[in-house]
């Protein structure tokens, strides 16, 4: 045997022997610990190796995100009633961008009930999926800009709450929308 074949074959036992006494429910080396035992970290909490540094933190209290405003008006009857009276924010000059992206989001969202018109002729209406969709057109539903946007938010009967699908700009110019679809049935 030459010395090269002596070597490996010392090692060979030697690897063998430290094998036979090791633990069997544990691997016995972990080359890279921290891929086997990972350290967790609290996303909002101060951490200690970042010196000087500005480390995610919860907001301050009683503030919002840049670019939204919450909405005003409560989820009940009396703040129904109140957005009765409210006007859209949306500015006047973008009048035929706003109402061409409502009825985008219309299309998309809306009409599969209350119908391409805003009769309650939509698809789910004619196949007997939801009953009971009135039309825009109906004199006792007395809609406003501000009722369809307090709709829109917070859902009503059936209809569920979009915000968490769209903008507040989104659901003021859906609400815009369903004003000229009213006005068009109303004729």
């Amino acid at each position: 045997m030459n010395s090269f074949s002596k070597i490996a074959l010392a090692f060979a036992s030697l690897f063998l022997l430290v094998s036979c006494w090791s633990d069997k429910q544990e691997p016995n080396f972990q080359y890279m610990p921290n891929m086997y035992e990972a350290v967790g970290y609290e996303p909002y909490a101060k951490v200690d190796f970042l010196p000087n540094s500005q480390e995610a933190m919860l907001p301050p209290d009683h503030t919002i995100p840049r670019g939204w405003m919450p909405y005003p008006y409560e989820n009940t009857l009396e703040g129904k009633e109140l957005a009765r009276l409210a006007t859209s924010p949306l500015d006047s000059l973008k009048r035929d961008e706003n109402l061409a992206k409502g009825a985008e989001l219309y299309t998309i969202y809306c009409a599969i009930c209350h119908g391409d018109k805003g009769d309650g002729q939509g698809t789910l209406v004619k196949r007997e999926k939801i009953l009971g969709v009135p039309s825009y057109a109906d004199a006792a539903r007395n809609i406003t800009v501000g009722t369809a946007m307090h709709t829109v938010q917070y859902g009503l009967n059936s209809m569920g709450s979009y915000a968490s699908q769209l903008s507040t700009e989104e659901m003021w110019q859906v609400s815009e929308y369903v004003m000229e679809l009213k006005g068009e049935l109303t004729k």
